[in-house]
Formats: C-alpha cells, sequence, structure tokens
C-alpha cells in the first residue's frame, strides 16, 4: 500500500463555475494528487427564498437581488456518481472536464439570481 505523503484533510471540495458554486464531498484521497468527490444535494431554505424575493428590485434585465441572503441545506446522496478530480501543477484541483474546484472544510452553494 502506498503511503500518501500530502494528505487531503478537508471533507469538501467545491466546484467554482464562473459566479457559482456547486457542494462536493470528497469520498477518499487516492494519491498524493488524485481524490474522489460525489456532489452533495443543496435546498435553499423557505426563510431564504422569502428574503430574496423581498429583496428583488427592479433594474438591469429584469431585477436585482440580494445574493447574500442565502442560505443553503446539505445533505449527500449516495446516488450522485463520484468523479475524481486531480491537483495540478498551478496547486489548483481540477475534473476532466475542466471544471475547478476548492477544498474547504464546510459546503458551500451559491447561485448568482443577478446573472
Amino acid at each position: 500500500m502506498k503511503v500518501i505523503k500530502e494528505p487531503v484533510t478537508e471533507k469538501y471540495a467545491n466546484q467554482m463555475l464562473y459566479t457559482d458554486i456547486h457542494p462536493f464531498e470528497v469520498i477518499r484521497q487516492r494519491t498524493d494528487n488524485t481524490i474522489e468527490v460525489r456532489e452533495m444535494d443543496a435546498e435553499i431554505t423557505e426563510e431564504s427564498k422569502k428574503d430574496l424575493a423581498a429583496s428583488f428590485r427592479p433594474g438591469g434585465f429584469l431585477g436585482h437581488t440580494n445574493n447574500s441572503l442565502q442560505k443553503w441545506s446539505y445533505s449527500s446522496n449516495a446516488e450522485n456518481p463520484i468523479i475524481t478530480i486531480r491537483k495540478h501543477k498551478d496547486g489548483r484541483w481540477y475534473a476532466k472536464d475542466g471544471s475547478r474546484y476548492v477544498l474547504r472544510n464546510a459546503p458551500e452553494k451559491f447561485y448568482d439570481y443577478n446573472f
């Protein structure tokens, strides 16, 4: 069995897609530069839905919403597929499709309602 020199201590890998963020959980570390992750289910809270609706202001294409009012609940979903992400020479984590991930100790979901 190969000893991993630099173990990943973070429990989550948040996928960064332009202004949106999607939470993934770290399933296991295969090598120093390879980990397996699985997308988590994220649901916006009812309170947050009401706050976002109340913050809507006309303007732009349709209007503006205060994105800082978002609150999400997270849960694991064993039915979601496991994907592999790799650490590149630039020190960042990427999936095969080129999407970038940031390792954190907490899951994060963000949807840009103003885009």
